[in-house]
């Protein structure tokens, strides 16, 4: 299953880029026995600041033809990292091609793309900056991967 992040913003040379770029190369040598991955990046901006209906439009294009679409939102589930492991699971399992996870930009994701999305995902009640959002969700596609490989990296 084929992994995209679709992201409001440029993820710039800096720190958020390098631990981004770190976990999702770890995410791709991880992934490739499990059927998972890798993951591609796909950045929007909106330059004429048409606002949250203009990056949802962006973002709708962005997303691959017929895939799964699950939205970064802190009204989203909160998963443990197990479980996030499962779900990803799950969706190959069922035979999905594609897996898209939608990052917003500072306002947020339209309610129309919300109302879209197979899964809606929370990093916890409190709301993260959207570049960090990207780095965290390496993090623990990374430590999914790892999970269903029955890897040391994830200590319960």
């Amino acid at each position: 299953m084929r992994v995209h992040l679709c992201a409001v913003g440029r993820l710039r040379a800096g720190p958020e880029r390098a631990l981004t770029d770190d976990y999702l190369d770890r995410f791709a040598r991880q992934g490739r026995a499990l059927a998972l991955g890798p993951a591609s990046e796909h950045e929007v901006e909106d330059k004429k600041g048409g606002g949250m209906e203009a990056e949802a439009a962006l973002l709708t294009r962005a997303i691959p033809a017929g895939a799964l679409i699950c939205t970064l939102d802190e009204r989203g589930q909160v998963l443990s990292s197990p479980d996030f492991a499962a779900m990803l699971a799950k969706w190959r399992d069922g035979g999905r091609q594609d897996a898209a996870f939608v990052i917003g930009g500072a306002d947020g994701i339209h309610p129309d793309l919300r109302a879209r999305a197979d899964a809606s995902l929370s990093f916890g009640r409190m709301v993260w900056p959207h570049m960090l959002v990207r780095v965290m969700l390496a993090e623990q596609l990374y430590r999914a991967a790892t999970i269903l490989a029955g890897g040391p990296y994830h200590r319960v």
